[in-house]
């Protein structure tokens, strides 16, 4: 999955971006109250982007 396409689907879900770091940002869940950080690769694996989103509770 492409990581722009991923930032828009987790934007659109209420994550907003805490602080951009060299290889990764830190998204915030408003609703769950949970941080992750989302590498900044042009490619996100399904896998992990699947992981990323139960862990911020979005699945």
């Amino acid at each position: 999955m492409k990581r722009k396409e991923f930032i828009q689907q987790l934007k659109k879900d209420g994550c907003v971006l805490i602080r951009a770091g060299a290889k990764h940002d830190i998204y915030y869940n408003t609703a769950s109250g949970k941080k992750q950080p989302v590498p900044r690769h042009s490619e996100i694996d399904n896998n992990l982007a699947k992981h990323i989103r139960k862990y911020l509770g979005l699945e």
